[in-house]
């Protein structure tokens, strides 16, 4: 929290750009793991097998294409959020608006709020403890180190909280096979976990409701009567993942804060890895609380449910708080509990940075374009003291709405509008003809649809048990990733029709901002700086001024956020400071009537002014013939540095061709610090590292193609 890299807007929102390559991928791990993460993975797994592991398989594929295609582009962009990007590629406000108040509106009522509820629901269960009490502890806390420490002090407790999350899923994973009888075990006895009771009064189950999947144990389930069909996991959940992976400022944020881009490829890597983790962590286990406590896991009765766990609708979701408390000893529930206040912690902190960092450099710097650097920092840091409050106030909300069905009902805010945005950023980068008329409104039109689909949820009763949905089949009846890849081609045509029947943006604004000129040596106009307000310059401290300016609580304040005046350097007795006068002497500007001004001579008569010549002496400009200059060459004699015919200069090279170490003109723009990240030498950058990258990459390729060969 008392780093030094918090005292610039880089140094907070980017942490220096100093990052290496193990915290980068155990912040990317961590910061996509939330309380709800822990109840949504083992939940579904519990009703439904081991298909929803796909989506966690799914994403070592899209970090990849992050490490390796999008945040270099986002680099050589120059950008810190994914708005600032798109004013970049399209120009204008409004575009960079739209998605900063989108993506701002789905942190506070998706993100936040699933992770505050499933957080007080896993309390409630497990602890028995005040969550009002405990969620403001565990809030403030996080929201302290946020404000203090920025980005850097959120990646490096990221990192030792992906290492707590980690080591405590490992153990009860441990436990729960243990419990079940292996591997093996669980595939005997999972398919025969169903509740005791199934009827109430003259009311009966359907026994699709409470009996296992046949097809519990496949990733591939069928296209028209699979719950996760594999045309959807084929091609719509890329599209999810694209957007989560990819375009998400939280994600992508703490890509750009890697030292180099060799340390944003092993970060990528290294998630990779730790998400291959999640199905047996996660997943399996949530199949295990089913097969060993099926009345609670799996109830379908509507009273019984009510009992177990407070909904009508299936009690699923407390799949993975039941093994902790049944498996657990107290000695070790401890550590379980630490990987539950780590998952949340990580996430909420990931959330009130990324989000600090779009409202403080996307809207505020909008509404007020010459705010200095250090009102920006001082912005960013109350934003987070918003969301602190937004937080605590979503606890009540979360433990009086509760439902079954509310962990779906909030994830699908983010299903169906993650693919417009998703079909905007791929054209973006890839498609060059795409101009900000196309963006703006294929984008709109596509949250549009999006919109109209999730409100038809919201507004019908779902299809559960108890009944079937009344929402019309226009709306409703589509699988949601079918959906997703309607939605994502519909915005994409929008986007590409209105594209091309308006005027495309010249190649000079799109330089290093697309796939096609990303290596382009030419200078890059920024559309976004030809209406660019200018800052206001900082405020320089004068002397003394840190020290009679400001109050004990003030200096306490900036100390405590980096945001604190260097102190003047001390000075000898009777020395003074660069330009004080000593009593009684002149300002330089001040002269007494008739006084001269330094530098002006007073000639007595007859007397020549230096540089003045007699008459017949020659000026030192003037050469009699054929006498040379000092320093000039004679006839034939080459200047030191001249080069021979055909010799190239040391700065003439062939086209295309670079001087050893010499940086791609293309990939720096004024100001920017591109140099830094894509260049910067280190072990990583050598060739054996390179090449352990590489092999890394195809080790993990390899490892996820077996794992989709055992599930299929």
């Amino acid at each position: 929290m008392l780093s030094s890299s918090r005292g610039t807007v880089e140094d907070f929102f980017l942490a220096g750009r100093k990052i290496v390559w193990w915290p980068v991928g155990s912040s990317l791990y961590a910061s996509h793991v939330g309380s709800s993460y822990l109840l949504g993975l083992a939940g579904i797994g519990a009703s439904s097998g081991v298909a929803i592991g796909a989506f966690e398989w799914n994403a070592p594929f899209l970090l990849l294409i992050l490490g390796w295609v999008f945040v270099p582009i986002y680099i050589k962009a120059g950008v810190v959020t994914m708005p600032q990007y798109l004013r970049k590629r399209f120009g204008g406000h409004r575009i960079q608006l739209f998605l900063s108040f989108l993506t701002l509106f789905l942190y506070i009522f998706n993100r936040i709020s699933v992770d505050i509820f499933s957080g007080a629901v896993f309390m409630r269960l497990v602890m028995g403890l005040d969550v009002y009490l405990v969620v403001f502890i565990v809030v403030t806390v996080a929201g302290m180190y946020t404000i203090t420490g920025g980005l850097a002090a959120v990646v490096y407790t990221d990192t030792l909280q992906a290492v707590i999350m980690l080591l405590g899923f490992i153990v009860l994973m441990v436990f729960a096979f243990k419990e079940v009888g292996g591997y093996q075990g669980l595939r005997e006895e999972y398919l025969h976990a169903i509740p005791s009771v199934v009827s109430e009064g003259n009311w009966t189950a359907k026994p699709e409701c409470y009996s296992p999947r046949p097809d519990s144990f496949h990733i591939f389930r069928d296209a028209v009567s699979g719950d996760l069909p594999w045309p959807g996991i084929v091609f719509g959940l890329p599209i999810l993942s694209l957007y989560s992976w990819c375009t998400d400022q939280v994600i992508v944020q703490r890509c750009l804060a890697a030292k180099s881009i060799s340390h944003v490829e092993a970060g990528c890597i290294l998630c990779g890895y730790l998400k291959l983790l999640s199905m047996f962590t996660l997943v399996m286990p949530g199949m295990i609380s089913r097969v060993l406590f099926p009345d609670r896991v799996a109830c379908v009765v509507p009273s019984e449910c009510l009992k177990h766990c407070g909904t009508r609708s299936g009690c699923s979701a407390i799949a993975y708080p039941v093994l902790v408390v049944e498996l657990i000893p107290n000695g070790l529930r401890g550590l379980m509990l630490s990987a539950l206040w780590a998952s949340l912690m990580s996430s909420l902190t990931s959330i009130f940075n990324s989000a600090s960092t779009i409202f403080t450099l996307d809207i505020y710097t909008w509404m007020r374009p010459v705010a200095t650097e250090r009102e920006i920092m001082i912005t960013g840091r109350f934003f987070v003291i918003l969301l602190l409050a937004v937080s605590i106030g979503w606890v009540p909300i979360g433990l009086t709405s509760h439902s079954g069905n509310l962990f779906e009902y909030l994830h699908s805010v983010t299903i169906y509008l993650a693919p417009p945005i998703a079909a905007l950023f791929l054209l973006a980068i890839f498609c060059k003809r795409v101009n900000e008329q196309g963006a703006f409104w294929g984008l709109s039109s596509g949250l549009l649809l999006g919109i109209l689909r999730m409100a038809a949820e919201f507004v019908y009763r779902p299809q559960s048990c108890e009944g079937s949905s009344t929402c019309p089949a226009v709306l409703c009846r589509m699988h949601f990733l079918y959906f997703a890849v309607a939605l994502f081609v519909f915005t994409a045509l929008v986007i590409l029709g209105i594209s091309f029947l308006t005027y495309p943006i010249p190649d000079k604004h799109l330089h290093r901002l697309c796939w096609s000129l990303r290596n382009s040596l030419e200078e890059r106009v920024d559309l976004d700086t030809l209406k660019k307000g200018k800052r206001a310059p900082e405020p320089t401290a004068q002397p003394g001024a840190l020290q009679q300016n400001q109050g004990c609580l003030r200096k306490a304040w900036d100390m405590f956020c980096g945001l604190e005046l260097k102190p003047n350097p001390s000075l000898a007795p009777g020395e003074l400071t660069p330009g004080e006068l000593t009593p009684g002497e002149l300002s330089p500007r001040e002269l007494t009537p008739g006084e001269l001004d330094p530098g002006e001579l007073k000639l007595s008569p007859g007397e020549l002014d230096p540089g003045e010549l007699t008459p017949g002496e020659l000026s030192a400009r003037e050469l009699t013939p054929g006498e040379l200059t000092p320093g000039e060459l004679s006839p034939g004699e080459l200047d030191p540095g001249e080069l021979t015919p055909g010799e190239l200069s040391p700065r003439e090279l062939t086209p295309g061709e670079l001087t050893p170490g010499e940086l791609d003109p293309g990939e720096l723009d004024p100001g920017e610090r591109v140099s830094k990240i894509l260049n910067q030498r280190d072990m990583l950058n050598t060739p054996l590292g390179r090449k352990l990258i590489g092999a890394s990459r195809l080790l993990l390729v390899i490892l996820l193609l077996l794992g989709y060969i055992c599930f299929f």
